[in-house]
């Protein structure tokens, strides 16, 4: 593929990543999540077995759709099972949850970059990843939650947004930015605003600092309260990036991923925690309604930082995660007076 059609083809896993929300929030509103989170599990690795073994960008492209689809199937889901799990507890352990998935991203990282550097096929790898997973999956199916399906509230209703979805949906949209944007950019900052050799080592660290403090989000939760934390998280990832903006140097600028990472961890736990409290929406459907808002972040932040780097440079580029964490604070307060 030339630069134009892998750009296009980029485009199929969000596009096809909004299609599968809605569809996967009245599956595991009209079924228990632990269905859709089983099958989609599967899907998600025969796809992955696929995306390997595709033997032209025809077959591979409708093989990337259903990876998509699995993948948003999973996200909902899974999501449900652990608001769900959350209602059972005295204390918070939803941040946990997360935590977990970003250490399986940070040891994803790992992987691949061994498969890599042994010079190990895509096929043999995604193959080996996905048995794997399979291995893993069927051993974690018979613990999920049973009958957690709710009985009122999995209709999606058109018209005038519910307000307390629609300001949840906003911060979950702000904290898309925040991750998002510093997921895809950290790299080329450090490459070309610190002008750094190692520069995968600020998403390296980024991805620790952020992992580690989702196993302690619970305990900040408990303590401060999730309306406090809100603000908290924002303060601390507005301190994070305007040391990046204020010193793009080596060790600042570590220092600065690394606080970051810190505020950006409880967001998303918190989020959708938040929108499981929904009084028009089931569990299930409204996590299904907020990720699509986090989805149109991802996919919107990363190419507006490009627009103002392109325009400016990347360094004022990064006043967008200081937007968007300063519009968090503000609709986290109205998602609570509307709750």
């Amino acid at each position: 593929m030339n630069e134009a059609e892998l750009g296009s083809f980029l485009f199929i896993l969000p596009i096809c990543s909004l299609i599968g929300l809605p569809i996967s929030g009245w599956l595991v509103s009209k079924y228990d999540s632990r269905y859709l989170l089983t099958y989609g599990f599967l899907l998600y690795i025969i796809s992955l077995c696929g995306i390997g073994l595709a033997p032209n960008l025809e077959i591979l492209t409708l093989v990337v759709c259903f990876f998509a689809f699995g993948l948003r199937a999973i996200n909902i889901s899974m999501n449900t099972q652990a608001v769900q799990l959350q209602k059972r507890y005295h204390k918070t352990i939803n941040g946990s949850f997360h935590g977990i998935w970003s250490l399986g991203g940070l040891i994803g990282i790992l992987v691949a970059t061994l498969m890599i550097y042994l010079e190990i096929s895509m096929k043999t790898h995604l193959i080996s990843v996905s048995l794997f997973a399979l291995f893993t999956g069927v051993s974690a199916a018979s613990f999920l939650l049973k009958n957690d399906r709710e009985t009122g509230g999995n209709k999606f209703r058109f018209g005038k947004p519910d307000r307390f979805i629609l300001y949840t949906g906003i911060v979950v949209f702000c904290a898309a930015v925040c991750e998002g944007g510093i997921y895809d950019w950290s790299s080329v900052y450090f490459k070309e605003v610190v002008q750094a050799e190692l520069f995968t080592l600020s998403y390296l660290v980024f991805m620790v600092s952020m992992t580690l403090s989702r196993f302690y989000t619970d305990r900040l939760v408990d303590y401060f309260g999730m309306k406090k934390m809100f603000i908290i998280s924002a303060l601390v990832v507005i301190f994070g990036v305007s040391i990046l903006i204020l010193f793009p140097t080596f060790y600042p600028a570590l220092i600065g991923f690394f606080i970051t990472g810190l505020g950006v961890a409880a967001i998303f736990p918190m989020s959708f925690l938040l929108a499981s409290k929904s009084k028009k929406y089931a569990a299930g459907m409204a996590i299904s309604i907020v990720g699509t808002y986090a989805t149109i972040g991802v996919l919107l932040a990363p190419p507006f930082v490009g627009y103002i780097a392109h325009l400016f440079n990347l360094n004022l580029a990064f006043l967008i995660f200081v937007v968007a964490a300063m519009v968090l604070i503000f609709f986290s307060r109205k998602a609570y007076l509307a709750l």
